[in-house]
């Protein structure tokens, strides 16, 4: 049995909030980026659900601006990508119409007639896409215009998008006579208590709903037809479209990690924000999250409308806002499901890696922009989109129909096996050997390590001395990993001026004796580099490719294990960071100063330049990397400079506390005794990942609130 199929998309929602108009094309940068085009294509998918949208062609008038589009569509033909072009995506028209327009469907029409015209290449159509969903969003939930929060305007904006559609597919049918229609939507179930089992059933119902009007199935005992009617649908609409059936060729399901939902009659056991209800109040949650016995749907969903409505199907949007392993093990599930329907007889024609470019804001639902980002097969935060492991695996499943990163073999967070032990056999390149454990850095990684299912194996210094040449080897050959992770370090700045040999034996000689084993094994290795290895001397912040002078002995033996490590051709990631800061440790200058101001104490602070960086931030971030795949130099610290005196005031401020206690000072006040650079911050030529000073300083707090006091 061949494999399915692997499409890809791009998330192009064009929505309107109020007066405006969220535009995630935009916002991902992809119409100033023709060479995207050929980042789509290199991945070997066949086809690509692509915008040319009714809003960004045709936004104040009904004359399209072909001159927007053109050159991408020319790109696309050349390329070989087969387009599946998508009308409207959660949208309700340019200015001139609206969801509640009676007459948008033949604005709609008239729109896709031109596009077909225009480009009579294009096979695959998607007037609207989701437009149950949308319906939802716009006319029951109020979070889209028109922010309808009742019936009646969920039910207007239904019958106005399948209306829509209908009229959409004939006009473009009357270009192209072999065009097909993929239609899409959510694809998930809704489960309950056996209280609200009737209403589970309705909910079901109602998400047919979009599907059951095209299909001309809404008469008769349909036993939505009373609610449809009741609620400002005529009969005269429902016989059209029973005498107007728009069978899709593709069913498309969309099926996310929310998808599925569970509605508990038990309000008192959930926050208020998630009950509502019309008859009777009730909590409306995740079924991944909340459901007893609940398992991973994608397999179940495409056989469902399958069985209902005897189309092939299709995995239309595939895309988890998470980590990177729990984005790779979603898009493993769905790779999965698919195929295990395929091979009890359903008929999955693709896979579709959605979101090519990322998601903008969808953690509140695109009803605002508050610069919230996800990546997926690239992440746009680089000067050019960089290829993630996402974009790794989706060659894979193209060319093997199989994905082989280590991370996939172990479940993702929605699965119920997740809490048992990974891996108690492991196998070779299974695990991340992690060196260091018992440090600041090294007991974070395994912390986050944990928390993320990474299968690995901590080891302490008092386990592994990484001066000790054979012992490193013997660690790496006896784990076998497919990384190593080295947290190991001679930390005390000051000590080190004293300390020549033992700073250098671990910071420079360690790290070399780690990457020579690491390149002998194969494996991947992470190391850690720091800020003072510059001079301060730059009049910005230093990145990348700046020239290294360090001023001390400790930069000096981080330095030395950089321009070791490039040169000997280890596959090594070398992550230069700065002023750490975590909720864990009680060392460190954020944590300290807070307590003596919690204690009413004077704190000096010098006034030398820096780039913070979140401990819990860094190790997600340099997970994702090296996951990815990613080596050579990188900078990882929060965004924003500040001095230490400044990153002091800021975090009083976050804790409420007295910042007239912070007196700025030289670097001897503070007790340091090694050189140290007086402008240090880094930046980065290669991404941008790292969340600002302020999101992080807002995480710690809430952090520390959970961890410890910070008075002893």
């Amino acid at each position: 049995m061949t494999h399915p199929a692997v499409w890809g998309g791009l998330e192009c929602t064009v929505n309107r909030v109020g007066d405006s108009w969220f535009d995630q094309v935009a916002r991902s940068g992809h119409d100033m980026r023709l060479a995207d085009i050929d980042r789509f294509a290199d991945l070997g998918i066949e086809a690509i659900r692509y915008p040319l949208l009714w809003e960004r062609l045709a936004p104040d008038r009904p004359a399209p601006r072909w001159e927007r589009i053109d050159p991408f569509m020319d790109r696309l033909m050349a390329s070989g990508l087969q387009p599946i072009a998508g009308l409207v995506h959660h949208g309700s028209g340019p200015r001139y119409t609206s969801l509640l327009d009676r007459n948008f469907g033949e604005r709609l029409a008239d729109f896709a007639s031109a596009v077909a015209r225009r480009y009579s290449h294009i096979r695959m159509w998607t007037p609207v896409n989701e437009p149950l969903t949308t319906a939802r969003f716009c006319g029951l939930y109020g979070h889209w215009h028109p922010h309808g929060r009742d019936d009646a305007t969920f039910v207007r904006v239904l019958l106005n998008q399948c209306r829509g559609i209908v009229l959409a597919m004939r006009a473009i049918r009357a270009e192209q006579a072999l065009a097909r229609f993929v239609y899409t939507d959510d694809g998930g179930t809704v489960f309950s208590t056996e209280p609200l089992a009737e209403q589970a059933t309705f909910e079901n119902a109602r998400r047919d709903l979009a599907l059951d009007l095209l299909f001309g199935r809404c008469h008769g005992d349909h036993p939505l037809v009373p609610y449809l009617l009741e609620h400002g649908a005529s009969e005269a609409e429902l016989v059209w479209f029973q005498s107007n059936p728009c069978v899709p060729d593709v069913l498309g399901v969309d099926y996310y990690a929310t998808s599925d939902r569970w509605l508990d009659h038990r309000v008192d056991n959930y926050p208020s924000d998630v009950v509502g209800g019309e008859r009777r109040h009730y909590a409306d949650v995740a079924a991944a999250t909340h459901a007893p016995g609940w398992r991973v749907g994608f397999a179940a969903a495409l056989e469902r409308w399958y069985q209902r409505y005897g189309q092939s199907v299709a995995l239309t949007e595939v895309h988890l806002g998470c980590t990177r392993e729990e984005q790779l093990r979603w898009l493993h599930a769905a790779w999965s499901g698919a195929c295990e329907a395929r091979a009890g007889g359903v008929p999955v024609e693709a896979v579709t890696a959605w979101a090519l470019l990322g998601t903008h804001d969808w953690n509140v639902l695109a009803t605002q922009e508050t610069g919230h980002y996800e990546s997926g097969a690239f992440d746009i935060r680089a000067p050019v989109p960089r290829p993630t492991a996402i974009a790794s695996a989706v060659e894979e499943l193209v060319v093997y129909g199989a994905m082989t990163h280590p991370v996939v073999k172990n479940p993702g967070w929605w699965s119920a096996s997740r809490n048992q032990p990974l891996l108690e056999r492991p196998s070779a390149r299974s695990r991340i050997l992690l060196l260091g454990a018992n440090g600041t850095l090294g007991s974070a990684f395994a912390r986050h390590c944990t928390a993320r299912g990474i299968p690995h194996l901590a080891l302490t210094r008092a386990e592994v001395d990484i001066t000790d040449a054979m012992q490193v080897r013997r660690a790496v050959a006896a784990c076998r990993p497919w990384a190593v992770i080295n947290a190991t370090g001679f930390v005390r700045v000051d000590d080190a001026e004293t300390q020549y040999e033992a700073c250098m034996s671990v910071n420079a000689t360690g790290a070399l004796h780690v990457g020579e084993a690491c390149r002998r094994s194969g494996a991947r290795l992470l190391t850690f580099s720091s800020d003072l290895v510059f001079d301060g001397t730059a009049a910005s912040p230093y990145v990348e490719a700046d020239e290294p002078n360090p001023l001390g002995v400790y930069g000096a033996s981080k330095h030395l294990a950089e321009t070791g490590l490039l040169a000997n051709d280890v596959d090594a990631m070398i992550v230069r960071t700065s002023a750490f800061f975590g909720p864990w440790d009680e060392a460190n200058f954020v944590t300290r100063t807070l307590r003596d101001l919690t204690l009413g104490r004077r704190v000096h602070a010098p006034t030398s330049i820096i780039t913070a960086t979140y401990v819990p931030a860094l190790v997600d971030a340099a997970l994702d990397l090296l996951i990815d795949g990613e080596s050579g130099l990188w900078h990882l610290s929060n965004a924003g400079t500040v001095s230490w005196a400044e990153l002091a005031r800021r975090a009083a401020e976050a804790a409420d506390l007295d910042a007239t206690l912070i007196e700025e000072s030289g670097q001897s006040l503070a007790g340091w005794l090694a050189p140290r650079p007086m402008f240090s911050p880094l930046a980065s030529r290669r991404s941008t990942i790292m969340p600002s000073l302020d999101e992080s300083l807002a995480a710690y707090m809430s952090a520390r609130q959970r961890h410890v006091p910070l008075a002893p």
